[in-house]
């Protein structure tokens, strides 16, 4: 797939710090147009004042993207002012401290699924339509996480983990959803990358819990190992260029994930020794 940056509009949602506004930085320095969203105002015109000495037209919007009626407006905004986007990231994410899943109380679960996954769900319907009509082509990029392929026993935040595997089959369904479009889609997996993802409790809304003290779970010598989200930023743009679906960081969540698949197909071969003992007692 070819895809050309230069002198296009970009859609990143939490793009105030940490992996969007890396990924914004990557983009700006490719001579992208870049539209930011995020849910926190003084750091949102921080990093717009930053992308707009690049040279690129920029503009910004205070968004919650649990609100699809505002991601909707957005859209036509951003048209007006801007033309088409034809690259959607849509990468805001936060995380509860860690907490056995009984525990959470009902707000807690609006709060995470409410913005790791209708937040992906709210951009796509706001802004794939427009994509698919100007049938320029283009790219998705949906940020999900290393937990949205395997739970690691060290964290074992089950919520975020949870909502993670959800935005993997979101992704994995878009790509026959749109198939003939031209539209590409790539899943960002990250590892342990130095952003602000533990302080996301700190920054809840009132309507969804208000908010509260953060803990990622993460121990120090996870946090010591955490990537640049720089690097992460060039990351994504190179595996868009290449076509790559699942997008990773790091290699060491790799043999967890094998684990996993050893424990389905350990299932599958239970089923079929089941089926077959059955088969034979008749």
């Amino acid at each position: 797939m070819n895809l050309n940056f230069a002198g296009r509009t970009a859609f990143v949602t939490g793009a105030a710090n940490g992996i969007g506004l890396s990924i914004c930085r990557a983009l700006a320095r490719r001579g992208t147009n870049i539209a930011l969203a995020d849910i926190e105002d003084e750091p949102l015109e921080r990093a717009r004042s930053e992308l707009s000495e690049t040279g690129v037209k920029v503009a910004s919007f205070v968004v919650d993207v649990t609100d699809a009626a505002t991601f909707e407006e957005i859209a036509g905004e951003i048209d007006r002012r801007m033309g088409p986007i034809h690259f959607l990231f849509n990468n805001a994410g936060v995380a509860l401290k860690t907490a056995p899943v009984w525990e959470l109380k009902p707000s807690d679960w609006d709060w995470v699924l409410g913005v790791n996954v209708l937040g992906v769900v709210n951009g796509l319907r706001a802004f794939v339509p427009g994509m698919i009509r100007h049938g320029e082509g283009g790219h998705i990029v949906n940020t999900a996480s290393i937990g949205g392929l395997q739970v690691n026993p060290a964290v074992r935040n089950g919520s975020y983990a949870a909502s993670k595997y959800a935005v993997v089959a979101l992704s994995e369904s878009l790509v026959f959803d749109l198939e003939g479009t031209g539209i590409g889609v790539s899943l960002l997996c990250p590892g342990v990358v130095a952003t602000t993802l533990e302080r996301s409790s700190e920054r809840r809304p009132d309507r969804l819990g208000g908010p509260s003290a953060s803990s990622s779970g993460l121990s120090d010598r996870f946090k010591r190992a955490a990537m640049s989200p720089d690097l992460v930023g060039e990351r994504i743009l190179d595996a868009m260029l290449a076509n790559e679906f699942f997008v990773f960081t790091h290699e060491d969540g790799q043999g967890r994930i094998i684990e996993r698949h050893e424990r389905i197909l350990a299932g599958f071969h239970a089923c079929r020794n089941y089926i077959r003992d059955r088969a034979q007692a008749k």
